[in-house]
């Protein structure tokens, strides 16, 4: 069975950036499982793994166009600091902020006396992503699973 729209793919992956460095990785936790083309997934993983069957081996090389987006100066942004409340304020930690798109995370990169300046850009903005992907199992999607939009059952999310 190949991988197409609206298949239940489990993958086990690495990536890494361009220095080889890797940024994430399944080793040693279950695989990934999602549903192909419904958009559970970056663009370009689910286009290099289209058509693809279990077993198959590959490396993806995803542009930051079809990945998490080139990085944008304008989501950058100060803050007042009395925003954060009583609150410690590091560099490195993430908040939750509302904007016009939504609740979008945003990363603070520098504190000051008066203000602190966040970044709206996803960590992986801008940046060349390497997969090297193995394909653990392709199945049909039940109608449940297509209807929530997620994977069910085992690896997948649960309803209580």
């Amino acid at each position: 069975m190949q991988i197409a729209k609206h298949k239940v793919v489990s993958i086990h992956y690495t990536l890494r950036d361009n220095q080889g460095a890797i940024l994430d990785s399944s080793t040693g936790k279950d695989p990934l499982h999602y549903i192909q083309g419904i958009g559970n997934l970056i663009p370009g993983m689910e286009e290099g793994l289209e058509g693809k069957q279990k077993g198959d081996k590959l490396d993806i090389k995803v542009s930051p166009e079809k990945g998490y987006g080139e990085r944008s100066e304008q989501l950058i942004q100060k803050v007042p600091r009395s925003a954060f409340g009583d609150q410690e304020v590091r560099p490195g930690m993430q908040f939750q902020a509302q904007s016009s798109q939504g609740t979008q995370i945003v990363t603070v990169t520098e504190v000051g006396l008066e203000n602190v300046t966040v970044d709206g850009n996803h960590p992986l903005a801008g940046v060349e992503l390497n997969f090297s992907v193995e394909v653990m199992e392709v199945r049909n999607a039940t109608a449940d699973e297509l209807e929530h939009g997620h994977v069910h059952g085992p690896g997948g999310h649960h309803h209580h």
